[in-house]
């Protein structure tokens, strides 16, 4: 099914909240709020979510809106790759998440591998940005860009954290169901090629 209605819902979201927060006449706050209610409406039409679970997902946030920003760190051993199995889907990803605020991306990755698979890691440089909307993610209400980070491990041991049950290496022709919110089997034949070859350049979009 198209998922046109998402990138519209997702649309007139990003206008209305913009427009709640840099606009001071009370009738086009009116009029962005309606908009935004027309983004709820379209969500809810389109999904099984309640009217009011949208409401708060699009409501929680003020200000000019940006694309939220995921952080993965990539890490090989003997030409395999490590993963860790999410709680929330029983799939596997790169270990990562989303940046918190005071943190730089690199600072982000170290605290996520650490916390999802229990090793030290010292990042090497940025292989891959890219957009998740120009990659077969699954649909979502938000817009995200995804960072991945060449990691070498320095220390530490295999082990879960709260969101995680199991972690493990492995080869680029051998890999487990994905988690696809989180990394798509041509992202992750992507970072083998990195470790063909370690010059190559940055992936981007």
């Amino acid at each position: 099914m198209s998922t046109q209605w998402l990138n519209w819902a997702k649309r007139i979201q990003a206008l209305s909240q913009s427009g709640l927060a840099f606009s001071k006449d009370i009738y086009d706050i009116e009029r962005y709020e309606e908009l935004r209610k027309i983004s709820v409406e379209i969500m809810a039409e389109y999904t099984n979510l309640e009217m009011n679970k949208i409401e708060g997902l699009f409501t929680n946030e003020t200000g000019y809106q940006t694309p939220k920003v995921d952080v993965r760190g990539v890490v090989f051993i003997n030409d395999q790759i490590l993963m860790v199995k999410e709680n929330i889907d029983d799939k596997w990803a790169l270990p990562g998440g989303f940046c918190d605020i005071e943190l730089s991306p690199t600072e982000n990755v170290v605290k996520e591998i650490k916390e999802e698979s229990g090793y030290d890691v010292i990042p090497v440089k940025v292989i891959a940005l890219l957009d998740k909307n120009k990659h077969p993610h699954p649909p979502e209400p938000y817009h995200y860009y995804k960072i991945f980070i060449l990691c070498e491990i320095i220390g530490g041991g295999p082990a879960v954290g709260p969101e995680t049950n199991q972690v493990e290496f492995f080869s680029k022709n051998n890999l487990p169901p994905l988690s696809k919110n989180r990394n798509t089997e041509s992202q992750i034949t992507t970072m083998f090629e990195f470790l063909r070859n370690p010059h190559k350049e940055m992936v981007f979009d």
